[in-house]
């Protein structure tokens, strides 16, 4: 029987067929901010802008191989791994059957269609990805057709193994740690049984969905409580019970969880310092470097950027998100006395880099206080101690609400 390292190498090999290595750049200024040799895996420069059509080609490849009448291929995906398989579908002649949630912006689905052309069927089901997922494995059944898992199937961790046999052959070797995210586990999974202990390995998840870090900590895959499904691409709510075998002894100190805040702070450095556009989870790897500057001091580092599959619809959250997460932004509800001038000596408080981003009042009969929604941006962060000192000294009451998700969902 060949080793998973041998597998990896010819999964590599075969899908020459249909892509290029994807790049693999040093990056002078992240090298200059961290003191380290940072080299950046483009992954987001594959024809997909991510690494997800690799485990779709292994996959098809390997079912097709042995079995060449079995022509039908189904899966279940709002994201990267529907565009996978929709062109891989085209690439292998085959039949794709693309389950989508019904609320998956229309962007996403008009890429796929492009992608698949004339070989697959886009499905739109259920509000919530679990209904999705059981109505494709439903229909799969039904059909006869083969079930192709974003990333828990050896074959689909195979094939995502051919980063790591790319980024050998690019540096001539391994450098001294690679950084790479983790939602279901098949990227890390594949990267991992072919490094094997020849490099350090970073494992980087969103704080609201690490789920790999869950199943370390309980010896075995568990369900998250909770999901924040900002970072979508590694919002996985269970790592894969394949995947974690792979996995299943990584030390937790070898494990990351980063804010989605702190993520949207790496998207908007990379896309207005070096051009480079990022979703949230292609952006986690870069992001870790934060965490592990001291470690990576004099280095060669390899960030997997995974993904850059962005609706710039979203990049005013992602400013948000920034802004917010730096001390640059904040919400409060202020208490304003309703007599003549008390807005105007509200106003003479700002300092001169305070900005007015969102202001909401409506003034109430028979009262002596109002509240006011107010939205204030400043270029520094220590200016809200400033700020919120002289309001205390001109006796104005205020709660700050920049933090409290419940209002910030409903208000912000």
């Amino acid at each position: 029987m060949t080793s998973f390292q041998d597998r990896a190498i010819l999964a590599e090999h075969a899908i020459r067929s249909v892509l290029p290595p994807t790049p693999l750049q040093h990056n002078l200024h992240l090298s200059k901010v961290f003191g380290a040799e940072i080299w950046l895996k483009r992954e987001d420069l594959s024809p997909v802008r991510s690494y997800k059509l690799r485990g779709a080609f292994n996959a098809m490849r390997k079912v097709l191989a042995a079995d060449p009448d079995r022509g039908h291929f189904v899966c279940a995906s709002a994201g990267n791994h529907a565009q996978g398989v929709a062109y891989m579908s085209k690439h292998f002649a085959v039949k794709g059957t693309i389950f989508m949630p019904v609320k998956t912006p229309q962007q996403k689905i008009d890429k796929t269609r492009i992608f698949g052309g004339e070989h697959i069927e886009i499905k739109l089901v259920g509000d919530y990805f679990d209904d999705t997922l059981r109505a494709a494995q439903a229909y799969c059944s039904d059909v006869g057709g083969h079930f192709l898992s974003p990333f828990d199937d050896e074959d689909v961790i195979e094939g995502q193994a051919s980063v790591a046999v790319e980024i050998e052959a690019q540096l001539g070797g391994l450098p001294d740690r690679i950084i790479l995210p983790v939602g279901g586990g098949g990227l890390s999974a594949g990267v991992r049984s072919y490094i094997g202990d020849r490099a350090a390995l970073t494992f980087v998840e969103p704080l609201g969905g690490a789920c790999l870090f869950a199943a370390l900590k309980a010896g075995a895959p568990v369900d998250l409580a909770k999901v924040d499904t900002f970072a979508d691409g590694a919002a996985v709510g269970k790592i894969g019970v394949r995947t974690f075998e792979h996995l299943k002894d990584v030390p937790l100190p070898d494990t990351l969880q980063i804010s989605e805040d702190r993520v949207c702070t790496t998207m908007l450095e990379m896309l207005n310092i070096e051009g480079i556009v990022l979703e949230p989870a292609g952006a986690l790897a870069l992001d870790a470097l934060k965490d592990l500057r001291d470690q990576i001091a004099g280095k060669q580092i390899v960030c997997v950027a995974s993904g850059g599959n962005f609706d710039f619809e979203r990049l005013p959250e992602v400013k948000e998100r920034a802004q917010r997460f730096a001390g640059l932004k904040k919400y409060f509800v202020l208490r304003m006395p309703q007599r003549p001038g008390a807005l105007k000596e509200f106003l003479g408080i700002l300092g001169p880099d305070d900005d007015i981003s969102r202001f909401e009042y409506l003034k109430k009969s028979a009262r002596n206080f109002g509240s006011v929604l107010i939205g204030l941006e400043t270029k520094a962060a220590g200016n809200f101690d400033v700020l919120l000192a002289n309001l205390e000294a001109a006796g104005f009451a205020y709660t700050d609400i920049t933090d409290d998700e419940v209002l910030a969902q409903f208000l912000i």
